[in-house]
């Protein structure tokens, strides 16, 4: 017995002192952690809202020596997160498991795999990034020639969308691909140089690692992609053929003569005017923007900071498409745009506006590493949320004052409308999901090839006879936002759950499929509270089931459009 208690004691003695050495373990660790991350805020913060902000000041201008400049801040930027020896530091952490606390386990994670990233030569990373900078640049300044005249891209859409002749249209559409040519040698050389640094750092191709390291499983988006074809296909060949029939008696040909210059866009990604409505009337007289901050004022979320800060009509040499910029992850949120008073740029202030609030009303409390959507394709679906108002009826009677009589003659074209936009745009995300990562898994292939028939199959599309240009790198994601656009439909399925949960739930409405959120400050709380401020503190599936009781499902986006 005498033994036996000795035993029990020293067995006892053992595990306080396992215990002991890893508690002093865990607590070393901890605090060496938290030493690193207030060197690396020091360095990174700074430099990222100096590198920010010259990016905003670049695309504004157009000028050489402010993309040099940007290029240079990024190239600063990049070389810390490149710091072997930091990385080093960030593996031992990671692989000793004594970081314990939630929000330190929960940066680290997200260091470890920023820094994984640039675990390159550097000599190879300044060429990824100049190459970047030299295309962004030439497809800001591209100005394509009609008839020895230059055209903006808003000139060109609007020729696609106004004229009735088809070689009108078929000249104005072929002017937009000339920035193919122009850029293709070049994209092509920075997806290999991609796909290059990508193996070395263990990866079979750019396009796996940065699914990989964008917390996404390449089978699970394949699987929800193969479910989003399945889901759409048959009701978007149903309504095409009501679009076919429209076009083809709009300009006076058979439906068999339809060809890609027909659909009023310059890559069939929105949906052309079909129905009995023009949204553009609405829009024409009105200050979209002053819609924009009046619409989120309502929902106690003012932004007029915000718009004073931005750069929203057209420039020369400026970007020609429209972003949202967080310089500084404590407010100073910028956005760029072109604005015309037409439905589209409704839609895209909305949509720009969305991701603008999700960063201005974030927690400051949150460590600044994490102080971030959670996903890229959770600040997509609060844009696309907002930016689906431009085309509802009831949105419209609540910030343009339309009568009832208007809304009850609007509502169901406005809702086809926007079906059709939902509808177009999934087969397009098809084509691009697919060619993004078909062209990384080999980019040796007939890259123009491939192109069109994956538009001929999902878009429904005819290649005109003869075509072999590299029309795919007229694209800009293509080149500057590789493996981006499948978020955007992520985003498109997460707006659908986001607005029936909060129909539903929040609002408790009874009129569901109605809703504008017109003057609704309980909708701002909801999404401050549950969306904005755990920014990036947790994985985007968990926010998401936190936020709507269950994980990112397309059963709402089916609900909302496929019926």
């Amino acid at each position: 017995m005498y033994h036996k208690e000795n035993l029990i004691v020293l067995c006892v003695l053992v595990c306080c002192c396992v215990f002991a050495c890893q508690s002093q373990e865990e607590k070393r660790m901890t605090e060496e952690f938290t030493a690193f991350l207030t060197e690396f805020e020091s360095k990174v913060v700074p430099l990222t809202k100096e590198q920010n902000a010259a990016y905003f000041a670049a695309t504004i201008s157009g000028k050489d020596e402010d993309y040099g400049r940007a290029a240079d801040l990024e190239i600063a930027l990049s070389k810390i997160f490149a710091n072997k020896q930091e990385f080093a530091q960030l593996k031992q952490f990671k692989e000793s498991k004594a970081i314990r606390d939630k929000l330190l386990s929960r940066q680290l994670e997200v260091l470890y795999d920023t820094y994984l990233a640039k675990q390159i030569d550097e000599a190879k990373l300044e060429r990824i990034i100049q190459a970047q900078n030299n295309l962004e640049k030439k497809y800001s300044t591209f100005r394509a020639q009609v008839a020895g005249k230059e055209q903006t891209d808003n000139e060109i859409e609007e020729i696609l969308k106004s004229a009735t002749d088809s070689n009108d249209l078929r000249t104005a559409w072929l002017a937009s691909k000339q920035i193919g040519s122009a850029v293709a040698d070049d994209v092509r050389e920075l997806v290999a140089l991609r796909n290059e640094v990508a193996v070395e750092l263990g990866f079979a191709n750019y396009h796996a690692m940065q699914l990989d390291l964008g917390e996404q499983d390449a089978a699970a988006i394949e699987a929800l992609f193969d479910e989003l074809d399945n889901l759409t296909r048959d009701s978007f060949a149903n309504v095409k053929q009501d679009v076919d029939a429209h076009l083809a008696k709009r300009y006076g040909i058979a439906v068999e003569q339809l060809m890609p210059w027909h659909y009023q866009n310059r890559f069939f990604q929105e949906a052309p005017k079909v129905y009995e409505v023009d949204l553009d009337t609405y829009y024409k007289d009105r200050d979209v923007v002053e819609l924009t901050s009046d619409y989120f004022a309502g929902l106690g979320m003012p932004i007029a900071d915000v718009i004073a800060k931005s750069d929203l009509f057209e420039k020369e040499g400026k970007y020609q498409h429209a972003y949202c910029i967080d310089v500084d992850r404590a407010g100073d949120v910028r956005v760029v745009c072109n604005v015309k008073p037409n439905y589209s740029w409704m839609n895209t202030m909305l949509h720009e506006y969305g991701h603008a609030i999700y960063d201005k009303f974030n927690d400051p409390a949150t460590p600044w590493v994490l102080r971030e959507p959670a996903h890229t394709l959770t600040t997509e679906a609060i844009a696309m949320l907002f930016g689906r108002f431009a085309s509802n009826a009831a949105w419209m009677q609540d910030m343009l004052k339309i009568s009832d009589a208007e809304k009850a003659r609007i509502a169901d074209a406005g809702f086809k409308t926007l079906r059709l936009e939902q509808l177009v745009f999934s087969r397009w995300v098809q084509v691009m999901y697919r060619f993004e990562k078909a062209m990384y898994e080999n980019p040796e292939q007939n890259l123009n090839k491939l192109w069109w028939d994956l538009v001929e199959k999902y878009q429904m599309l005819r290649r005109p006879e003869g075509r072999d240009e590299p029309d795919w790198a007229s694209k800009i994601h293509v080149a500057l936002y590789p493996a981006y656009y499948h978020n955007y439909m992520m985003g498109e399925l997460l707006a659908s759950q986001l607005y029936y949960h909060i129909a539903e739930e929040v609002l408790q409405a009874e009129e569901v499929g109605t809703q504008s959120f017109s003057n609704q400050e309980a909708v701002g709380k909801y999404l401050i509270e549950k969306v904005f401020k755990p920014g990036n503190t947790m994985y985007w599936d968990k926010m998401i089931e936190e936020a709507t009781g269950e994980r990112l499902t397309p059963k709402h986006f089916a609900r909302q459009f496929v019926g």
